[in-house]
C-alpha cells in the first residue's frame, strides 16, 4: 500500500490519526463520495494534489492537474453538471485567475455538489500578496465555510457538500496556511461506496446558458437563495458559542480561534466566544443574540475586517447598543497572521480600556533568506545571462520576472528582477517596457507558468515584433510547490502522465523563428545563445532546459550514484568568483579557504567550468 494507505483504509473509521489539515481534507473527499478533483498547484494547498496523484489508481476519484486555476474550476464545474460531486482547490491568488467563470456560476448553479477550496496565506509565507478571499463569497453570492483545525477541515467538507446540493450552488471552502499545514489528531469517518460509471448531463439551457435574458431572471433567484442561506447559517452546526458567563465576548473564525483558545487556557481569561464556521452569509440572528447578551465585543480575525464589518452592520440595523472593537477601531492588527502573543496583547489592551499595545517583542534570530537549491539549473542561467550582458556592454537592462523558483533571481548576487507581479505577467509587462523604452528587456518565465498564462502575452510580443528577449526557464516540472507535472512533461514519478506539449512547438506554432534551446549546465553554449539573442533587434526566445535539481538528485539516488565537487586548495587562487558571483549554497569560505559542503553538493559540475573557476581548482568526484 502507498505511503497514504491510512487514508484509503476502510478500517481507519473511528480511529485517530495525526495528520495535516490538507491530509484530513483529502480523506474527507473519499468519505463524501467526491468523484472529480482538479487543481493548479499552489502552496498552501499543494499537498492535496500530491496525495491524490499518488493514490489516483487506488480510488474511484478522477484527479487532474490543470494548466491553470480557471481551467481547473471549469473542469470541476463540468463534472458537477454531469451529476458527479467535484472539488477544485488552489491557493488564494489562484482565485484571481479563476474569478471570471466563478462569478457566473452562482447564476447558473450546479447539479451535484461542488466545493471550491481557496487556501489563503496570511503573512505571505509563499506568496506575492496577502489577500483575503472571503470577499470572493460576497461578490460571487456563494456561501463560505471556514474550518479552524484539521478535524473541522474533515467534517466541514461533508457539510459543504450538503449545503451545495441543498441550494444548487458551489460552496467556497476557505483555509489558511496554519489550517492546511497544522497537524493534529483527527478521527476518520466512513469511506463512501466505490461507485463507478459515467455521469450524465440533462440539458437546461435557461439555467446554464447565461445570456442576458436568462441571467436577468437568475439574479432574482440569487437574492431569494441568499435569504435562505442566511437562515441556514443561523441554524448551522458549523457555528457555536462557548459560554463562560462573561459580560465580554469574542467573535472569531478560522485559525484565530486556535490562538484565542491557547491564550484563554494559558492565561485564564474569562470571555465568551462565538466561533463562526459558516461565514457567509453570516448567522445574523445568532450574532444579534450574542451582541445583546454582552456589554463589550471584540471581533478577532486575520487579514481584512470581513466579519467585523458584518457584525457592526447587524448591530446598527438591529439597534443594538454594544461596544464593538476590532480592526476598524485599531484594537486588532490589520495585517499578517496572528499567534498567541498577538492575541494576548489584543486582550490585554481591551482590559486596559483599549490601549493600543499590539507590538510583540521579536526574538533576535539570524536572517534566513531563501536560496536556489544546489545544482539548480536556474542559477547557471542567471549567471550566464549576467555575464552575457556585461560582455555585450548593455547598460540598464530591464528584467521582468515571474512567479516560481526563478523569482529568487531577484536576490544577490544576480539581481535580475525589476518587476514580479503575478503568474504569467512577466511577458506582458516586458511588452509594455519594450514599447515604451529603448532599453534592452529580458523577460523570465517558467515552463509551468508559460502554459498557465504566459502564451497570450507571447502572441502579442510576436505580432508586434518587440525588441526583447524571453527566457523560458524549463526545469520540466512545477518545482516551487512540490515538483508536480505540467503540460510540458510526459513522464512524472516514474509513469506516463499525459501527452507532452513541447514548448518549442507552441512557439513555432505562434510563428517565432528565433528560438534556441540550451542546457544551462553548459555555460559556454548558454553564453553564446544569450549573446546572440541580445544582439538581435527583434523578438528572441531562449529555452533554458534542464530538469529540476531535486528530480535529478532523486534519480541519482535511485541509481545509487553520488557525485560531489571538491576544491584543490593548491590550485585555488581565492579569486572568490565561485562564492560571490556563482553563489551556490554548497560553496563556502572558512578559515580563508574555499570549500564545498559534500552534504549539500549534488555534483552538477557547473562550478568546474572556467567561467566559474578560471583556475580549474574544482573537480567532480564520485
Amino acid at each position: 500500500m502507498s505511503t497514504y494507505g491510512y487514508l484509503l483504509s476502510a478500517q481507519s473509521k473511528g480511529k485517530n490519526f495525526f495528520v495535516l489539515g490538507n491530509e484530513a481534507i483529502t480523506r474527507s473527499l473519499l468519505e463524501n463520495n467526491v468523484k472529480f478533483a482538479s487543481t493548479y498547484p499552489g502552496t498552501p494547498s499543494s499537498e492535496i494534489g500530491e496525495i491524490l496523484f499518488s493514490i489516483a489508481d487506488k480510488i474511484p476519484l478522477n484527479f487532474q492537474f490543470c494548466v491553470n486555476e480557471k481551467v481547473a474550476l471549469e473542469m470541476a464545474y463540468g463534472a458537477a453538471l454531469s451529476g458527479k460531486r467535484s472539488f477544485v482547490f488552489m491557493k488564494h491568488v489562484g482565485m484571481n485567475v479563476a474569478s471570471d467563470p466563478l462569478m457566473t456560476m452562482a447564476y447558473a448553479g450546479i447539479v451535484a455538489g461542488m466545493v471550491i477550496m481557496t487556501a489563503d496565506d496570511p503573512s505571505m509565507h509563499s506568496s506575492q500578496n496577502e489577500q483575503d478571499n472571503r470577499y470572493y463569497s460576497l461578490i460571487s453570492h456563494l456561501p463560505l465555510v471556514e474550518p479552524s483545525n484539521p478535524q473541522e477541515a474533515l467534517d466541514f467538507i461533508g457539510k459543504s457538500y450538503e449545503i451545495s446540493e441543498k441550494y444548487g450552488v458551489p460552496v467556497i471552502f476557505r483555509t489558511t496556511t496554519r489550517v492546511s499545514h497544522m497537524r493534529a489528531n483527527v478521527t476518520f469517518g466512513n469511506l463512501s461506496e466505490n461507485e463507478t460509471g459515467s455521469g450524465h448531463y440533462s440539458r437546461d439551457n435557461k439555467l446554464h446558458v447565461c445570456i442576458p435574458g436568462n441571467s436577468y431572471v437568475a439574479k432574482n433567484k440569487i437574492t431569494e437563495r441568499d435569504m435562505a442561506l442566511s437562515k441556514e447559517s443561523d441554524s448551522s452546526s458549523l457555528n457555536r458559542i462557548e459560554a463562560n458567563n462573561s459580560k465580554n465576548g469574542i467573535i472569531t473564525s478560522g485559525a484565530a480561534f486556535n490562538y484565542i483558545k491557547d491564550v484563554q487556557v494559558e492565561d485564564g481569561i474569562n470571555m465568551d466566544i462565538l466561533k463562526i464556521g459558516f461565514s457567509n452569509p453570516p448567522p445574523k440572528h445568532l450574532i444579534e443574540e450574542f451582541l445583546r447578551s454582552h456589554k463589550s465585543i471584540m471581533v478577532i480575525e486575520e487579514l481584512e475586517p470581513f466579519m467585523e464589518s458584518a457584525v457592526r452592520s447587524i448591530a446598527n440595523l438591529s439597534g443594538i447598543e454594544c461596544t464593538i472593537h476590532g480592526k476598524l477601531d485599531g484594537r486588532v492588527p490589520m495585517n499578517y497572521e496572528f499567534n498567541p502573543d498577538v492575541i494576548r496583547n489584543i486582550l490585554k489592551g481591551s482590559e486596559r480600556d483599549g490601549k493600543n499595545i499590539f507590538k510583540v517583542e521579536a526574538k533576535s534570530l539570524p536572517g534566513r533568506p531563501p536560496v536556489l537549491c544546489p545544482g539548480c539549473p536556474h542559477r547557471a542561467t542567471y549567471f550566464a545571462i549576467k555575464r552575457a550582458l556585461k560582455m555585450a556592454n548593455i547598460r540598464e537592462p530591464i528584467f521582468s520576472s515571474d512567479i516560481g523558483c526563478y523569482s529568487l533571481g531577484a536576490l544577490e548576487p544576480f539581481d535580475e528582477a525589476d518587476t514580479l507581479i503575478s503568474m504569467g505577467s512577466s511577458v506582458g509587462i516586458a511588452n509594455g517596457f519594450a514599447m515604451n523604452t529603448d532599453q534592452k528587456v529580458v523577460a523570465f518565465i517558467g515552463d509551468s507558468t508559460f502554459f498557465h498564462s504566459g502564451i497570450p502575452a507571447i502572441v502579442d510580443a510576436y505580432r508586434k515584433n518587440l525588441n526583447m528577449v524571453i527566457v523560458i526557464m524549463d526545469n520540466e516540472t512545477t518545482a516551487m510547490t512540490g515538483q508536480e507535472p505540467d503540460p510540458g512533461v510526459e513522464f512524472f514519478d516514474g509513469r506516463i502522465v499525459e501527452k507532452k506539449v513541447p514548448i518549442e512547438n507552441v512557439l513555432k506554432g505562434i510563428g517565432l523563428t528565433s528560438v534556441e534551446i540550451v542546457d544551462p549546465y553548459d555555460l559556454k553554449e548558454t553564453l553564446i545563445a544569450m549573446s546572440g539573442a541580445l544582439r538581435n533587434k527583434g523578438l528572441s526566445v531562449i529555452i533554458s532546459r534542464r530538469e529540476c535539481a531535486i528530480i535529478r538528485d532523486r534519480a541519482m539516488r535511485q541509481k545509487k550514484v553520488e557525485m560531489v565537487a571538491v576544491v584543490d586548495q593548491d590550485k585555488c587562487e581565492k579569486c572568490m568568483n565561485c562564492v560571490e558571483n556563482f553563489s551556490c549554497p554548497a560553496i563556502y569560505l572558512e578559515d580563508g579557504n574555499i570549500s564545498i559542503d559534500p552534504v549539500q553538493c549534488d555534483g552538477c559540475g557547473v562550478c568546474t567550468e572556467p567561467y566559474v573557476c578560471p583556475f580549474k581548482a574544482i573537480r567532480v568526484v564520485q
